[in-house]
């Protein structure tokens, strides 16, 4: 069986460390791609993220063969189970990577909170979910605090905004869908993962090529570098552990939970990335924003974790924790 756990609820502490796991590939792999998209130049996020795509399909694969990992083998009711999250998944990709490329790290996590009120507003679309008055007015303070952060941006980069924003849209819509599709029964969580990846790698690869964007990659200057190329094939490989363990998350838990740990990742790659990210531009009422933004997502975090510890109470809805409504 691949889910012998799916039968009954996932316990605190397994929800507890997929949601760590995820925090942390999420950190890493952000000062990762930031150090070879900025630091060295690297012209082609596309190409990264098609160097992801691979370790992925390559992981999964052998593991399959392996029988550390079961998923269905192809049919042709597998594109029309996944659909559209193919789509998804490669737009949350090239999005992400591109953004990273052009926005200070402060102003990129301030923007990606964005993140979290496209999710609440997908969950409540697609899956039915309500959330309590004092988890929406944390949301929006989390959202006027972006605001404050990014109006006062001294470094705007109008090309930048429009990706990360891209990036919020994608991220939500990818982790509710992801979330949605899940079911033990059909694909399960590996087979998400692997099919996901395969369907884009080849459209991805054409794109890259047609665009001039592959021949960048392999005119770049850095590909003797040994530091380079070994910064190169650890994002690949935080990139399939960041695709894993967002997956774990909402498996475990729920795509809310997920974009809450996000917000709590930001919270220190936002304040790293002033110290030593080397572009972000002093400005008080970006500062101010900063902090509003986080204490909102702190605040955020709190009452739904505690939300979730809550002892269950049949009669009593307000009991109920977030991820178990629906």
């Amino acid at each position: 069986m691949e889910e012998p756990d799916a039968a009954r609820p996932p316990s605190r502490l397994v929800r507890l460390l997929s949601a760590l796991f995820y925090g942390t590939c999420s950190f890493l792999i952000v000062l990762v791609n930031k150090a070879l998209l900025t630091t060295y130049g690297f012209p082609s996020p596309i190409v990264l993220g098609i160097g992801q795509m691979a370790t992925t399909i390559m992981i999964l694969y052998v593991s399959k063969l392996n029988k550390i990992i079961h998923f269905p083998d192809f049919d042709k009711k597998i594109p029309g189970k996944l659909f559209p999250l193919p789509l998804l998944y490669v737009g949350n990709h090239i999005s992400g990577l591109s953004s990273t490329s052009k926005l200070s790290l402060p102003m990129f996590t301030v923007l990606r909170k964005f993140t979290i009120p496209l999710t609440l507003l997908l969950e409540a679309i697609i899956l039915g979910k309500q959330y309590s008055l004092n988890i929406v007015l944390s949301v929006l303070v989390i959202v006027l605090g972006a605001f404050i952060a990014a109006g006062s941006d001294l470094a705007f980069n109008l090309e930048g905004y429009i990706f990360v924003f891209l990036n919020d849209i994608f991220t939500a819509a990818n982790g509710v869908y992801t979330k949605q599709k899940m079911d033990p029964k059909e694909l399960g969580k590996y087979g998400v993962l692997f099919y996901n990846a395969c369907f884009m790698i080849i459209p991805t690869v054409i794109i890259s090529v047609s665009t001039g964007d592959f021949q960048q990659a392999t005119e770049f200057s850095h590909w003797k570098n040994v530091l380079f190329i070994i910064q190169f094939l650890l994002s690949c490989l935080l990139g399939f552990l960041l695709m894993y363990s967002t997956v774990l998350c909402s498996y475990y838990n729920s795509a809310l939970t997920t974009a809450v740990v996000g917000a709590i990742k930001n919270v220190s790659v936002a304040y790293i990335g002033m110290l030593v990210g080397g572009d972000y531009i002093f400005s008080l009422l970006n500062f101010i924003g900063l902090n509003i933004c986080m204490a909102g997502g702190l605040r955020y975090s709190f009452l739904t974790l505690n939300s979730q510890l809550k002892p269950k109470q049949p009669m009593d809805e307000e009991s109920i924790p977030l991820d178990m409504k629906s």
